[in-house]
């Protein structure tokens, strides 16, 4: 259901194209649309695709990596895939396309918690039976990330094949058309239609004057934005009441609410994910109706402290003795999995909100920051884990260091921060480390029968050690033996001071250091590349104190699964303030009955 219809006209699509890294996603060759536009050259929109059955396109969709498309799922009444066809690179429905390819589809799924009574949750994804190889006219649509905001007014387009009036179909040769449509706020589209027909997992678009707007058999298809030179998507195209009509804008599933759902089901060469920000005040904010009340301001504290993010907190975290064991949730919780095409390679340790540190030794295979992805929360390599989030790696930067060197991962978007997820110190110099201090080091070892079945992650208590003689080089630090693995390399040594878990140094299997002491692992200090963290990360969060760290217990999530798919967190003094302007109202109400 999503089509284009212009008041005197019909505004041809175009195709856009990107890439599903975040390196080349987002980007069409082909594409230079600014408002308006007929008919759109092929390749503009290079993500668009054409479902069909039986002969006959039925419903749009967007490329988000080689092998997957992002869809609606009222398209499907059905999860057979018998006779379904997916078309890429396609522009006219009738006649020749040179450039196109068509697949089948090995598998559909639905989100789980669609309601076709209300399109709730209106989103699936198809798998291609064999991966499609990208071209000028054939590529992935970068996808808004879950902390992406798009206020009113914020310029979109969408494309498709469906009708040009409610029961008018596109003309022959039924070129793919665009047409621009401006964001409509949630609370405005929530007075246009009703406040129960429209949810926190929808977004709206179309000109209120009407127009404009996507219709039957343009379902399923993308809505997408620029940013600088790449194109994101916002919505998938989901329902309306007629096509174009005044005060009816169209309504989409809103793409970044579902950034994790995407993640649990394509776990290699995952799509791009990009924060999409609208600068600004957000005009929808000021709009209210009978069913919408308005924002109560007036009452409200001029401002509101934000919860302090702070480092070396870990509320799940109560080690004190014990020796080697498996590892329960949110006791490590800046432990980060390193991931080369889906498969773990090396440990690494979440220092500040989108940078992860690891050794530089663990990139040999390749260097290239599109290869890669971080699991943050992850408790087991095998089976499930409810806490973790996976995020693409944006940048890679590599320290050179005359000895052993770190690596520094920036990630395409900031984790929310839960119990599960959360960044470690970073020793700059200033902490000491005097003999057996107690530390701990943590890792999921590649070597047989490690962590179980599950490949749990495991923790090892050690202390540290003088380095002696032959090893007294001030960036070095020594700890009692420890039998690390490959799939250990890259995770912190991590010992306690004060309030907050310290990163002491970057562990490695590499014992050449050692030398004439075989019981002493010998580790390069953290502190020793302090110049290169700040230049490449910047400012590092503070560490806990007795206060932040209550504030932080008080505003970590409790339910990291919903925090996760909300993208958001709710505080003690969010609700405290909603129960103050609850009680102000009701009050209000009963002043105006005695008068």
């Amino acid at each position: 259901m999503i089509h284009i219809l212009c008041v005197a006209f019909v505004v041809s699509l175009l195709m856009s194209g990107c890439d599903a890294q975040l390196d080349v996603c987002g980007k069409a060759r082909f594409n230079t649309r600014i408002v308006g536009g007929l008919n759109a050259p092929a390749g503009a929109w290079p993500w668009q695709v054409s479902l069909h059955r039986s002969g006959r396109h039925f419903c749009g969709g967007s490329l988000i990596n080689n092998q997957w498309v992002l869809t609606a799922a009222h398209c499907f009444n059905s999860v057979s895939t018998s006779g379904l066809i997916v078309y890429l690179g396609r522009q006219t429905q009738e006649g020749t396309n040179a450039d196109e390819v068509s697949i089948g589809v090995s598998s559909i799924i639905k989100h789980p918690n669609y309601v076709s009574s209300t399109n709730d949750n209106d989103i699936t994804l198809l798998q291609l039976a064999s991966p499609v190889k990208f071209t000028d006219f054939i590529s992935p649509i970068c996808l808004a990330s879950s902390n992406s905001v798009f206020f009113t007014q914020t310029s979109s387009w969408v494309t498709g094949w469906g009708a040009i009036h409610s029961g008018t179909p596109l003309p022959l040769p039924q070129t793919l058309q665009e047409v621009d449509v401006p964001i409509v706020g949630n609370r405005q589209c929530k007075c246009l239609y009703s406040v129960s027909t429209i949810t926190d997992n929808m977004i709206c678009a179309g000109l209120l004057e009407g127009g404009k707007d996507s219709c039957q058999g343009d379902s399923g298809g993308p809505m997408v934005s620029k940013q600088g030179s790449v194109w994101i998507q916002s919505g998938v195209v989901s329902f309306g009441i007629g096509c174009a009509e005044p005060n009816l804008p169209g309504v989409y599933a809103r793409v970044s609410k579902y950034q994790n759902w995407i993640n649990e089901h394509i776990t290699t060469n995952q799509p791009g994910f990009i924060t999409f920000t609208s600068s600004g005040t957000d005009s929808d904010l000021s709009t209210s109706c009978t069913d919408v009340p308005a924002i109560m301001t007036t009452t409200a504290p001029p401002t509101t402290t934000v919860p302090t993010v702070v480092c070396g907190s870990a509320n799940l975290n109560t080690r004190v003795g014990a020796s080697s064991s498996l590892v329960s949730p949110g006791i490590w919780p800046w432990m980060a999995s390193l991931q080369f095409n889906g498969s773990h390679v090396c440990g690494g340790t979440l220092i500040a909100e989108r940078f992860v540190m690891s050794s530089a030794s663990c990139f040999t295979s390749s260097n290239n920051a599109s290869d890669w992805s971080v699991i943050l929360g992850r408790l087991n390599q095998n089976g499930s884990n409810p806490n973790e989030v996976s995020i693409k790696v944006a940048n890679l930067t590599i320290s050179n260091a005359s000895g052993d060197n770190v690596a520094v991962l920036q990630l395409a978007v900031a984790p929310n921060l839960t119990n599960f997820i959360q960044s470690i110190c970073v020793d700059m110099g200033e902490n000491t480390f005097s003999a057996n201090t107690q530390c701990w080091v943590a890792g999921w070892s590649s070597g047989a029968g490690a962590g179980g079945v599950n490949q749990t992650l495991q923790e090892f208590k050690t202390s540290i050690v003088d380095c002696g003689n032959s090893q007294q080089q001030s960036n070095s630090i020594c700890t009692s033996s420890l039998n690390l693995q490959q799939g250990d390399q890259g995770g912190p040594l991590m010992c306690k001071q004060g309030l907050s878990w310290i990163h002491a140094a970057v562990l490695t299997s590499d014992r050449s250091r050692s030398a004439l002491r075989q019981d002493v692992q010998v580790l390069t200090k953290t502190s020793s590349f302090e110049s290169f963290l700040r230049t490449v990360v910047g400012p590092f969060p503070p560490k806990a104190t007795s206060s932040t760290s209550s504030t932080s217990a008080t505003t970590s999530s409790t339910n990291p699964t919903q925090n996760a798919t909300n993208g958001s967190q709710v505080s003690s003094i969010s609700f405290t303030l909603s129960v103050l302007f609850l009680s102000l109202a009701a009050f209000q109400i009963f002043l105006q009955g005695i008068d």
